[in-house]
Parts: C-alpha cells; structure tokens; sequence
C-alpha cells in the first residue's frame, strides 16, 4: 500500500512539473557585451564604435529557444592606466516556445521582444610589451524590455502553474579582467580575452516561487554568471564572440 501511495504522489508531482511553466526576462543575464576600448597603444586616445550581431541562446529548462539581433553604439576613452566606455544597445528577438503540446493552455509558437538600455565600462591597466593587462574593471548595463513575450508575462503572472518574473527593467553589475595585444610590429591587429562574472540587481520572485525550497547559497549562485570574450581588431574593422549562457557573434567599425 506504501509503495501505491508513493508511486501515485511520483506521478502527480511528474506531472505537476510537465504542466508548469517558467518565465523570465528575455535578456536576462543576457545583457552584458564587450565593449571596445582604446589601447595605450592606439594613436587616438578616444574612439567611436558602432556593430551589429546575433545572439542564441535557450531558456532555464533548455526547452525553448530565443534568437536576437543586436546593435550597439558606444564612445571609448584611453587615459594614463584608466580605460572608460559608455554607449546604448538596441536588442529585437523572437522567443520560440519549445513545447510539443500545442493543446496546452496558452500555448504560442512565437512572440517578440525588444530591448533598449545603455552600458558602462571601466577598468585600470598596466603596459607590459605589447600588451595592455585590464583589471579591476567594472560593467554596468541597463536596459528596459517591451514587445509582446513582456506582455505575455504579465498576462500569466498570477495564473497557477504559471512561475513568472515579469520584471522589464534590468540592471546588471559585475567585474571584470582582460588582456588586449598588438601583433609584432602592428599596433592596428589586436586580439583581446576579457572574462566577466556579474549578477542583475533586483528581486527575483522565482526565488520566492520556483526555487523556494533551494538554500540561500543555492539562488546566490544562481544568480551570478559567467561571461568570456573574445575580440579583434584589424585597422578600423572589429569583431567579438561571446559565451556564457548565449552565444554572441558580431561585427563592427572604429571611426
């Protein structure tokens, strides 16, 4: 009777968690890109940078997908040991909702969602050869959702089965290390290797909800996540690719 009892309760709670659905933001922990900087090696001390790429990357469970364009413009300043950037983004995507069973309530193939916001970046550096060594840096990000996957999240919020984070405003804070080097005589071709580890402020009622019976060090680590990047610069033309919990590939010019 005891082996019946627990096999049914399995099964419930089974199908307790096939028939729920967690939501977040759509760039959440997605927010953060590398942001060039002059070198102490460049001949201008301030640049422009203006790219455009893509962006994909899955949701918490892996079951849906979302794809994203992106574009950033930003102003970049070289100083004795001190680098400083600030600039604004524009991010418009599709969120592909992952489910096979369509006769599921509220059930979508597809919704849209955008974001606008601004970043800011600093860091100190020493020069040794032909590299500048960054550290101590620091990346800030804002940014404010809209479209209708945002809309969709707040239409569900209070809804059971339903496990929501209906926030559209973010803001992301993390730190920073990086090396950026010429090739031999060529101070125009430069590789950069940036690592980045941060967390977006705020509450996050899916700690309240979905993760309430995870331990306090268990939603701190979740909440922290990891970034690394890759760049390079040949004359006035620029590209990164980034991996963390996305895959961000773009391209972009210096003037």
């Amino acid at each position: 009777m005891n082996f019946k009892i627990t096999s049914a309760l399995l099964i419930i709670s089974v199908l307790f968690a096939a028939c729920s659905r967690v939501y977040q933001p759509a760039i959440y922990h997605h927010d953060i890109a590398y942001q060039p900087k002059p070198t102490s090696f460049d001949t201008s001390k301030t640049a422009n940078y203006i790219s455009a790429g893509l962006s994909g990357y899955s949701n918490y469970d892996l079951s849906d997908f979302l794809v994203s364009s992106q574009f950033n413009l930003s102003r970049a300043h070289v100083f004795n040991n001190f680098n400083l950037a600030y600039g604004a983004f524009g991010i418009f995507g599709d969120y592909q909702n992952g489910t096979i069973n369509k006769g599921e309530a509220n059930y979508f193939s597809d919704k849209f969602f955008g974001a606008v916001g601004g970043r800011a970046s600093a860091n100190l550096f020493v020069t040794s050869g032909r590299a500048d060594i960054r550290y101590l840096g620091v990346e800030v990000a804002y940014s404010h959702e809209f479209g209708s996957y945002a809309g969709f999240r707040q239409s569900i919020s209070t809804l059971p089965n339903y496990f929501v984070d209906n926030r559209t405003d973010l803001f992301t804070l993390g730190l920073t290390t990086e090396v950026i080097f010429h090739n031999r005589n060529d101070n125009n071709f430069q590789h950069g290797i940036r690592g980045f580890l941060g967390t977006t402020l705020g509450h996050n009622v899916l700690n309240d909800t979905y993760y309430a019976d995870n331990t306090a060090t268990e939603k701190m680590f979740r909440s922290i996540f990891p970034k690394a990047s890759y760049f390079i610069k040949f004359n006035n033309y620029f590209g990164t690719f980034e991996v963390g919990s996305e895959i961000f590939v773009r391209f972009g010019l210096k003037f």
